[in-house]
């Protein structure tokens, strides 16, 4: 994801929460996706999809472990 996509993205998740702690970095190891951060907590990972007709989505994954939430 080049820097333009990456802070679009980055905007537009911060206005749709209403959280400017909301952070997009690039992943060294894997092109085509960032990791997502919600302050200094790392969140999730947003995938970049170029599909064939020419058409550009971008999927959030967040897992959320059984352990994290509450009892």
């Amino acid at each position: 994801m080049i820097d333009t996509e990456l802070e679009k993205v980055q905007q537009y998740l911060r206005k749709l929460f209403a959280n400017d702690d909301i952070n997009l970095r690039d992943r060294a190891q894997a092109d085509g996706s960032v990791e997502v951060s919600l302050g200094e907590e790392f969140i999730g990972v947003i995938y970049k999809d170029d599909e064939e007709e020419g058409n550009v989505s971008y999927e959030f994954n967040m897992s959320i472990l059984e352990f994290d939430l509450p009892d």
